[in-house]
């Protein structure tokens, strides 16, 4: 079996085993008591608390530990909010954060804060001087995460971290993704972190506050890690969460060199090897790993159970394998296709073979899938019937609405229109995208009695 899903939880290193089991040897005591088991507990965190500030570029008083990615975020958030109350209630955003980012940014605003969501461009970063016009006088904290979780680009941290300087407006950056291939460049004021994206244990998050950042934590505190995190913390998951990254990082120069090479194989040779596939993220900023494609006319569900039969583990932010029926937040942002969305996350280690055998079964599994929705293979060259044809696609799912469009439109003249019936999010998306790829323009969207009309000219 090939595991290709890092970016959802990176496989335990070898180090962090090693560290995990001898720390529940050593670090069972409560760190905060001063006889001999106590004082031998905190030399062990005070040593993880050093390790994890040096990859982080942060002094070690600024560090504290937490139970996950999630609490570090929702930590930082309202603890730096809270902080600067007195300076507003505005908080900035980017549109692609992660889930975790923006839940934190819709608590705020029911609270009666305000909120900028900043629009990335297509490739799925904010321009920093878009991002800088969001910055008002009362922002009292603005948010950009390092790296996309989804997509894999790398954001503008450093410039965007220099606007929010200069406005006297702290910057928290989410690094869960890029932690393990470097520290975060630029002057940000909050971090957050997730050991088990770089092959530490779960339930391990890390938040870093520099110095002279206001913050009020919320909520009941006592006196472990200054307050922030209250209760007894997993001292053998911390110290083999810093282990590990400490490792990752020793690799991490040679193996991104050796990853980055995989994805752009996988990059340059999928839309080669499948037709109608749009590659989506930053060609460029992206980190080594992480490479993502949308396929047409395809069920994302039954594309994931498709190569899991193959023995491949890969993840999708397609409305096809979701419950909620929609797109991913960020695929939605970018303005791309989102029906047969596949994200392949290679972790450290992963063999030349394993990805040459994915692409091997990659095309034969697409094909299957859209073979069995009855896709078409081309736009269908059929007699023309009228200037414009309706396509209901009400009550129909993806990629059905995008299917049934293309399957008619060969019987429209050029310059002809279809009008497709959808009450799918996703048709918001996966349409536009279709007429991008066939060449073909997009008229927009209109309200219908039920759903919306999409409408479609026929160009070429």
């Amino acid at each position: 079996m090939a595991y290709f899903d890092s970016a959802s939880a990176a496989p335990l290193h070898p180090v962090a085993r090693q560290a995990l089991l001898a720390s529940l040897d050593d670090g069972w005591a409560d760190p905060a008591r001063l006889y001999r088991e106590g004082r031998k507990a905190r030399m062990l965190l005070d040593a993880a608390r050093e390790a994890v500030a040096e990859a982080v570029e942060c002094r070690a008083d600024e560090v504290v530990f937490g139970s996950s990615g999630t609490w570090a975020v929702h930590t930082g958030v309202a603890g730096a909010l809270a902080g600067r109350r007195r300076a507003g209630r505005h908080l900035i955003v980017s549109a692609v954060e992660h889930s975790s980012v923006l839940h934190s940014a819709d608590a705020f605003e029911a609270e009666g804060g305000s909120v900028d969501r900043v629009a990335v461009q297509r490739g799925g970063a904010v321009d920093p001087s878009v991002y800088a016009a969001a910055l008002r006088p009362d922002t009292a904290l603005a948010c950009l995460q390092s790296a996309s979780h989804e997509v894999g680009t790398v954001q503008p941290v450093a410039e965007v971290a220099a606007a929010c300087r200069a406005a006297g407006v702290p910057l928290l950056v989410d690094a869960a993704q890029s932690l393990a291939w470097g520290p975060v460049e630029g002057d940000w004021s909050l971090l957050a972190g997730s050991a088990h994206k770089w092959g530490g244990p779960p339930g391990v998050g890390l938040l870093a506050v520099r110095k002279g950042v206001r913050f009020a934590p919320r909520g009941p505190v006592d006196e472990r890690e200054s307050g922030r995190a209250p209760g007894f913390g997993n001292l053998p998951a911390i110290v083999a969460a810093a282990a590990s990254l400490r490792a990752v990082r020793a690799d991490a120069a040679r193996e991104a060199l050796r990853l980055r090479e995989l994805t752009e194989r996988i990059r340059a040779r999928v839309p080669r090897l499948v037709p109608d596939v749009e590659v989506v993220g930053d060609p460029e900023r992206r980190l080594p790993g992480i490479v993502t494609f949308s396929c047409l006319y395809v069920d994302g569900e039954a594309l994931l159970h498709g190569l899991d039969r193959e023995g491949f583990s890969v993840s999708s932010g397609s409305s096809c394998t979701s419950s909620t029926l929609t797109p991913s937040h960020v695929l939605r942002a970018m303005g791309v296709l989102s029906e047969g969305n596949v994200r392949v996350s290679l972790p450290a280690g992963t063999a030349a073979e394993d990805v040459e055998r994915f692409l091997e079964v990659l095309p034969r599994v697409v094909a299957e899938v859209r073979e069995k929705l009855g896709a078409p293979s081309a736009v269908p060259a059929t007699a023309v019937r009228a200037r414009e044809l309706v396509v209901d696609s009400l009550g129909k799912r993806c990629p059905i609405p995008v299917i049934e469009l293309a399957r008619v439109f060969g019987e429209v003249p050029v310059g002809g229109t279809v009008r497709v019936l959808s009450d799918d999010e996703a048709a918001r998306l996966d349409i536009p995208a279709w007429c991008e790829m066939r060449g073909q323009e997009y008229l927009g969207e209109e309200p219908a009695e039920r759903g919306s009309a999409h409408l479609v000219r026929r160009v070429s």
